[in-house]
């Protein structure tokens, strides 16, 4: 079963727009990513609040505000 890699974001935030690049990068063309839009939902937002961008590799956070794409890269290679 492949990776399932989200990126949590909202309208307006710029580390989100900072975020995209770099997870696709992380990823590659191997790994499919999604982005998901908290505000349209109460309970991720709730969940992330102030944290985002939020990245989740098969639901584990491996980053929030400034995402690193070694870290991204390490939890991909672990799973």
């Amino acid at each position: 079963m492949p990776a399932r890699v989200v990126l949590y974001t909202r309208p307006g935030c710029h580390l989100c727009d900072e975020a995209r690049p770099v997870v696709a990068a992380a990823c590659g063309r191997s790994v499919a990513w999604e982005e998901v839009d908290i505000s349209a939902d109460a309970a991720l937002t709730e969940r992330y609040g102030e944290q985002i961008p939020v990245v989740t590799v098969d639901e584990a956070v491996v980053g929030f505000w400034r995402i690193d794409p070694a870290r991204v890269k390490a939890a991909l290679k672990r799973r």
